[in-house]
C-alpha cells in the first residue's frame, strides 16, 4: 500500500472489483456491514447491465465503473475524500515528486487558444526555441479543436527521451513554425534560500512552496548554508504552501524543535489520540544551532495542511513567531489507497491536532502579528491575447484595472467596464512602458503588465509582510 499525500496511518484497505468497496474495519458491525454490501452487489450489477443494454447515450463500461467509484466518494460529503482515476493518481503523485518529465513550459488557454506563458529557464522548451505568447496549433500534426487544456497537456507529456512535434503560431513574426521538443526530466525545486543582511544583522530567508519528496533534503542544504554563512535568525516563508507529506514536515519541524517534543497529535474515528514525536535528526550538520536560532514564520490564507502542522507546532511550543494572516484551516488527514483498476481512493482517516490538542479545521492557525499584503502579490497574473477598447466589459479588463491601480495609475473602478478613466490609465501605462500609445488593452499591453508585476514582486522592498518580518527579526536580534 502506498503512503498517502500527507498521512501515514493505513486503517482502511480498499479493494475494487467492478465497484466493490470493502472496509477492513475493527468494529463489531463489520459482519452486518458486509452482509448489506453483498446484498447490494446484484443491484449494482443490474443497473450496470440496464445502462449498457438500453441507454440511448452509450457510455463505456470503465467509465460507468469510475462514475460509481466517484459517487461513493462524493456521498461521504468530504471535499478531501475522492476517487482518482489511474491518470489522475499519476498526476497527483507527480505533483509532489522531486522531478517531472516534460518539456518545461507553462501553458494557458486564452480566447480559445492554447498559449505558451513562459518556458522554464534551461528547459527543453527554451532550448527548442519556444517563446512567450507562442500559440500551439498542432501537436504531432493533430489539430487541437475540441481539446481541453488537460488534453493538450496530456498530449505534450510523454516518456523521457522522446520528442513531441509542435506547430506554433508566433504573433511577432506573423507565421507558423514547426518545432521538435525533447521530453526530459524537469527538476522541481521546493525550497529557495537567501542570506539577507539588514542594519548589520544577518538572517536566512527560506521559502517552502510545498512539502514534497525532496523538500527535507533541500531544507537541510539551505539551513546548513545559512548557518555556515553566519545567519543569526531564520525567516521561514510558507505563504501559498498547500501542504504535502507529513513525513516531510516532520523532518523540517524536527530540525527546529527539541528532541522528544510532540509536534502534533493524530486522532482516529474513535477519538483516540496518538502523539507524533520529534525524532533525532542526525542528518543536520548544525542541529544544535538550528534548534536554538530565532525563527519567524510567514503564512497567509493559502498556507494549508502540512504548512499548518509546522506553524501550529512552532506557535504552541513557543519556538517561532507567526506573522501574516490566519492560515487556511485544514485539520484532516488523508490516506491514499490503491485500487485494482490502477486508480486510487483518497480518504480522510484522521484529524490532526496541534501540540496543545487544538483542532484548527475551518479555523486556521492564528498569527502572533497580523499583516496585510500588497495586493500586487496576491492578485493572480492573468494572460490574455484578446483586444479590449472603451465600452467593452470583461473580467480581463477588471484584472487590468486592479493591476493598474496597484501600480499607481488612477483608474476609478475595478468592475471590468472599460470607461474613459480606464482608457486614460491604459494610455499612461503604455507611454511609461514604451509600447505603441493606443488606448486599447492588447497582447503587448498584457505582456507589459505582466512584466511590471513580476518586477514589482521581485523587489523584496515591496513585500509588506516580509518587511514586517525583517523588522521583527532585527528587533529580537538587537535586544
Amino acid at each position: 500500500m502506498r503512503r498517502s499525500r500527507f498521512f501515514m496511518f493505513a486503517i482502511l484497505a480498499v479493494i475494487a472489483t467492478g465497484v466493490f468497496l470493502v472496509l477492513d474495519g475493527c468494529s463489531a458491525d463489520k459482519k452486518s456491514a458486509d452482509v448489506v454490501m453483498k446484498e447490494m452487489f446484484p443491484v449494482i450489477n443490474e443497473a450496470y447491465n440496464i445502462i449498457q443494454e438500453n441507454a440511448v447515450y452509450q457510455v463505456e463500461g470503465d467509465r460507468l465503473i469510475e462514475g460509481a467509484l466517484r459517487g461513493m466518494a462524493d456521498t461521504i460529503g468530504d471535499p478531501y475524500s475522492t476517487y482518482l482515476s489511474e491518470e489522475e493518481a499519476a498526476s497527483h503523485r507527480e505533483s509532489l515528486a522531486g522531478e517531472k518529465v516534460g518539456i518545461g513550459a507553462e501553458i494557458t488557454r486564452s480566447g480559445g487558444k492554447y498559449i505558451i506563458v513562459a518556458p522554464v529557464k534551461g528547459s527543453p522548451a527554451e532550448k527548442a526555441g519556444l517563446q512567450p505568447y507562442d500559440e500551439i496549433v498542432r501537436i504531432n500534426g493533430e489539430a487541437l479543436g475540441g481539446m481541453t487544456l488537460q488534453d493538450v497537456v496530456r498530449k505534450i507529456k510523454g516518456k523521457e527521451g522522446t520528442t513531441v512535434g509542435l506547430t506554433i503560431y508566433r504573433p511577432d513574426l506573423g507565421k507558423h513554425l514547426e518545432l521538435k521538443v525533447l521530453r526530459d526530466v524537469i527538476p522541481v525545486k521546493t525550497v529557495s534560500a537567501e542570506l539577507m543582511e539588514e542594519r548589520g544583522k544577518k538572517f536566512g530567508y527560506i521559502a517552502l512552496t510545498m512539502f514534497g519528496d525532496e523538500t527535507a533534503d533541500e531544507w537541510k542544504k539551505a539551513t546548513d548554508e545559512m548557518i555556515t554563512n553566519g545567519a543569526e535568525a531564520l525567516i521561514i516563508d510558507v505563504r501559498g504552501n498547500p501542504g504535502g507529506y507529513l513525513r516531510t514536515v516532520a523532518k523540517v519541524a524536527g530540525s527546529l524543535l527539541p528532541e522528544d517534543s510532540i509536534f502534533a497529535y493524530m486522532q482516529n474515528a474513535q477519538g483516540q489520540l496518538t502523539p507524533l514525536v520529534v525524532e533525532p535528526s542526525e542528518k543536520f550538520s548544525f542541529d544544535k544551532k538550528l534548534k536554538k536560532i530565532p525563527v519567524v514564520l510567514l503564512q497567509d490564507k493559502g498556507s494549508a495542511s502540512a504548512s499548518e502542522v509546522l506553524s501550529g507546532a512552532l506557535k504552541d511550543l513557543r519556538r517561532g513567531f507567526i506573522i501574516g494572516q490566519v492560515s487556511f484551516g485544514k485539520g484532516t488527514v488523508q490516506d491514499t489507497m490503491e485500487l485494482s483498476n490502477g486508480g486510487e481512493m483518497k480518504l480522510t482517516t484522521h484529524k490532526w491536532l496541534t501540540p496543545k490538542e487544538t483542532w484548527i479545521h475551518g479555523k486556521g492557525v492564528k498569527v502572533d502579528l497580523e499583516s496585510e499584503q500588497d495586493k500586487l502579490f496576491t492578485e493572480h497574473i492573468r494572460f490574455s491575447t484578446d483586444v479590449y477598447a472603451e465600452g467593452d466589459y470583461h473580467e480581463d479588463i477588471s484584472y487590468a484595472q486592479k493591476i493598474l491601480g496597484g501600480l499607481g495609475y488612477s483608474v476609478g473602478r475595478e468592475d471590468g467596464f472599460y470607461d474613459e478613466s480606464t482608457a486614460l490609465a491604459v494610455h499612461a501605462f503604455r507611454v511609461d512602458s514604451k509600447i505603441p500609445t493606443e488606448n486599447t488593452m492588447d497582447r503587448k499591453f498584457f505582456a507589459s503588465l505582466r512584466e511590471r508585476v513580476e518586477k514589482h514582486r521581485k523587489d523584496k522592498a515591496n513585500d509588506i509582510q516580509l518587511q514586517v518580518a525583517i523588522g521583527y527579526v532585527h528587533h529580537i536580534l538587537s535586544n
